[in-house]
């Protein structure tokens, strides 16, 4: 087999929502350059089928809005590997509306999922990482965070609040040879699309995400991930032009 990224052999990664879609790509292409990864996701089933698959992997199931299910998360992983080189904050949801209707506990339910679940997430690994001299943060933002869209506001604040805790804790954490990132996919072939929380229900066959140009695998934004990893860089863009999309 060859190995692309082979500073990853040996390491201990978490992968939060890897029970599909770009979590389970990017626990995958971890576990192909010889990472233990450590799958989190509500689904215990699918967790335990998906690890079955990846050697050196485990699954451990956790509701990413529980803030007593992630400590607990972290304090298992930590015990089982004995350690935590990786932490890759990826579950998430979507939720559309505009603004006189988002209801406000989807609301808060979306920024528990998407922002409160990845910073309970880093405090509890920042610690092992500093006693272990170092390690790596990956935190997936989405496209969506550098754009003003209508209807979308919900879930672009959101993971823009993700981006602004992200860098932040970059410049916090650099000393102890923490490096966090932030990644933002383009539009990309999962099932987001049809998790996504609507204020207005869409039909099924109308659920297909448009944009400017042809979307992306899942794959492929395991591999910029993975990427951010090796690099090290602050800000992951899917695609260069994305950058020039910042307002």
């Amino acid at each position: 087999m060859n190995r692309d990224f082979p500073e990853l052999e040996g390491k201990t990664a978490i992968v939060t929502g890897a029970s599909s879609g770009i979590g389970r790509a990017t626990a995958q292409l971890l576990a192909q350059n010889g990472a233990r990864v450590a799958l989190v996701s509500r689904s215990r089933q699918l967790l335990e089928v998906l690890s079955g698959t990846m050697p050196g992997s485990k699954a451990f199931p956790a509701d990413m809005t529980s803030i007593p299910q992630i400590r607990k998360m972290v304090a298992a992983v930590a015990k089982h590997y004995g350690g935590v080189d990786i932490l890759v904050n990826n579950a998430g949801q979507g939720y559309d509306a505009v603004l006189e209707r988002i209801d406000i506990g989807t609301f808060r339910h979306i920024y528990d999922l998407n922002v409160i679940g990845p910073l309970v997430a880093m405090q509890q690994v920042i610690p092992i990482m500093k006693e272990q001299g170092g390690g790596s943060i990956i935190n997936v933002s989405s496209g969506t965070a550098l754009m003003n869209l209508p209807g979308m506001s919900p879930y672009s604040s959101s993971k823009r609040a993700l981006g602004s805790i992200s860098l932040a804790a970059r410049e916090e954490l650099h000393v102890y040879g923490i490096v966090v990132s932030i990644v933002y996919p383009y539009i990309t072939v999962t099932s987001f699309e049809k998790n996504t929380i609507r204020a207005v229900p869409v039909p099924e066959d109308e659920m297909e995400p448009t944009g400017p140009y042809p979307p992306d695998s899942a794959e492929f934004i395991a591999e910029k991930i993975i990427g951010g990893i090796q690099s090290g860089d602050a800000e992951i863009f899917a695609h260069d032009w994305m950058k020039e999309r910042r307002v």
